[in-house]
């Protein structure tokens, strides 16, 4: 193939890696909700963690043969391990108290958090007013569509507060991951992460000896299955492939784009109602992204007329 060809191909597999993320991350906070009925959130994550591990090893095994255990390969999963366990815990734990939308909500001022890393840690200049007044738009929007399901409540507030400090542990994995500029499969890099974090499940586990009943109700396996399968393995590795090829603050952007997906899921599958603030809210989630992708652009273009017309 020329290079022509592969750079179009290239662009494919982004642009179709780019829509996985979506989607999956658009059915990941209900099938986290389904997951957890009837056995708790702890046993939920961990048998998805499970099922990720042996499935993403199995995988390695056969495609790659082995699984690299250097120095800096064990660096990269420690990386990888921060999303994977101290992402996962406070929003499995959350999710017993806020709603997944507003899970969603709250990760959409990721783009923000990953951006002010980017720019701090590992020098992408992508950290830019405009772009801080998109995600603020989209946060804006995303807050409007959920307004009605918020309450003030105790437990609601430490939800909010868990999943705030997910959203920290994951955009500093993903900076991480991001500074170490390992050359390594996204396969092997999942496999290794979710390697290294089930003793921190096992020791988790055995600490809270949480309850499991004998009769567990079918959406709550098939909900574990999907999110061990599709979830833990291949959204993590189509977002680690991403992360490999494109700015930092650009991966996080799915984030704002994932809960009105998430919404109109919710509705669909879980009769949740959709009112007008949606179509508000939409606005503001539309303008951010506009203002996020585009808006230094806009800028430059107008000062160069502005100086044009002046000159």
């Amino acid at each position: 193939m020329s290079s022509s060809q592969l750079k179009s191909m290239e662009k494919l597999i982004i642009t179709l890696a780019y829509l996985a993320v979506i989607i999956i991350w658009s059915t990941t906070p209900l099938t986290i909700k389904w997951s957890s009925e009837g056995v708790g959130y702890l046993p939920g994550l961990m048998f998805r963690m499970m099922i990720g591990a042996c499935m993403s090893v199995l995988l390695v095994v056969v495609i790659y043969r082995k699984l690299s255990f250097s120095a800096s390969s064990c660096k990269a999963y420690t990386a990888v391990a921060l999303a994977l366990y101290g992402g996962m815990i406070p929003v499995y734990w959350a999710s017993q108290y806020i709603s997944s939308g507003l899970i969603s909500v709250i990760f959409g001022i990721s783009p923000i958090v990953v951006g002010y890393l980017s720019y701090q840690f590992i020098q992408e200049r992508s950290f830019s007013a405009m772009k801080v007044l998109g995600s603020l738009s989209g946060v804006i929007g995303l807050g409007v569509i959920f307004l009605e399901d918020m309450s003030l409540n105790s437990e609601y507030t430490y939800g909010i507060l868990a999943t705030l400090l997910a959203v920290l542990l994951h955009a500093t994995s993903a900076i991480w991951v991001k500074g170490l500029k390992i050359e390594m499969p996204p396969l092997s890099l999942v496999s290794g992460g979710l390697l290294f974090t089930m003793p921190l499940f096992l020791l988790s586990f055995a600490f809270t000896k949480p309850e499991i009943p004998v009769e567990i109700p079918a959406r709550t396996i098939w909900s574990i299955l999907y999110l061990g399968v599709v979830g833990s393995i291949l959204g993590f590795v189509c977002y680690y492939y991403l992360l490999k090829r494109l700015a930092a603050s650009t991966v996080a952007l799915i984030t704002l784009i994932t809960p009105v997906i998430a919404l109109f899921i919710g509705k669909i599958f879980n009769n949740e109602a959709i009112g007008y603030a949606v179509f508000m809210g939409t606005l503001f989630v539309l303008l951010g992204l506009a203002l996020y992708q585009w808006g230094d652009l806009l800028l430059e273009k107008v000062w160069r007329k502005r100086n044009f017309f002046c000159g």
